[in-house]
């Protein structure tokens, strides 16, 4: 289960400032429910998935203790 921050606090920052958990969460939302965005909806869409990419992608590098090789937001 997702424990954050919402959309409408995330929609007033810059999308460079969220958490990698956050990208990842709402990228899989946005892209569950894709064929029925409207127009904003989509500009949001593309705009979390050009930070992940800016970022290098939704993976760390090495798998830990603390973490696997992707980002879990639950």
């Amino acid at each position: 289960m997702y424990v954050g921050r919402d959309m409408t606090e995330l929609s007033m920052m810059a999308k460079q400032e969220w958490t990698s958990q956050e990208l990842a969460f709402f990228h899989h939302n946005l892209q569950q429910i894709a064929p029925y965005l409207n127009s904003e909806g989509v500009t949001i869409h593309r705009e979390i998935i050009k930070e992940i990419m800016s970022r290098g992608g939704m993976h760390h590098e090495e798998a830990s203790y603390e973490h696997g090789t992707r980002i879990h937001y639950d």
